[in-house]
């Protein structure tokens, strides 16, 4: 065999077990997602670049490049905790990869009454903390169309395990300000976007079964709007 030849060969061997490698760690490790809505503004921009920790949760078949069907059920399974932001497919196609704060676990009831959360008759802690313009892609694209650009309270809120992150909130009542009670079942969790008046999530759809989950974001790793923007790093860091 002529050193071209072999050449050739060591480097097709080499690109394969490194392709091999790259989809194991996509799979079990790490896998990057980049956010195309403003439901979980401020803390997560659109055009925001996020690491999502495959192995924080333990693995299903939604941990696997399309969802193949070779993981029963879920295998070291660590349920998410209160507080999380966590990926998962939507319960009502499987297919759509979500990205949400985790508000109710199993056996809780949750109820929204004037905006503000209760977990079990208790509300959740709020305290204003300031006035949100949002500047990003999504308002931007909105006042190129003639749209008002709405200025939202940022409250801080905190949970019953004392937890604290900051969302934003309307002053005009939206249609999920005020609901029934949700009762989140055995291995379903209830799910909460920070932009409260613009995110679709448990109160419209449901709660999420364990086995949908795909990972926990963990960290923001790059910001990049679109193919005519310079990407930023100036994001980068830990998820609250």
């Amino acid at each position: 065999m002529s050193k071209a030849l072999k050449k050739k060969d060591n480097f097709f061997v080499s690109f394969f077990w490194i392709l091999i490698i790259a989809l194991i760690f996509r799979a079990f490790v790490f896998q990057s997602y980049n956010i195309p809505s403003g439901s979980m503004l401020k803390n997560l921009l659109v055009g925001d670049y996020i690491f999502v920790s495959k192995f924080a949760y333990g693995y299903s078949k939604n941990s696997l490049p399309f969802s193949l069907p070779i993981i029963p059920g879920r295998v070291f399974s660590s349920p998410p905790k209160r507080g999380d932001v966590a990926v998962f497919k939507l319960p009502s196609d499987g297919r759509t990869d979500y990205i949400k704060r985790v508000i109710g676990l199993p056996g809780d009831k949750v109820q929204i009454i004037d905006g503000e959360v209760f977990i079990n008759d208790k509300k959740l802690i709020y305290k204003k903390i300031g006035v949100y313009r949002d500047n990003n892609l999504v308002n931007r694209k909105k006042r190129a169309l003639g749209c008002r650009n709405e200025d939202l309270e940022i409250l801080t809120e905190t949970l019953p395990n004392g937890r604290s992150y900051e969302i934003l909130n309307s002053a005009t009542e939206s249609y999920a300000d005020n609901t029934g009670v949700y009762n989140v079942p055995e291995n379903h969790f209830f799910m909460m976007g920070d932009n409260r008046d613009n995110s679709l999530d448990s109160r419209v759809w449901g709660q999420v079964p364990e086995r949908d989950i795909v990972g926990e974001a963990v960290a923001i790793w790059m910001h990049w709007e679109s193919l005519f923007s310079i990407p930023s790093f100036d994001r980068a860091g830990a998820l609250h």
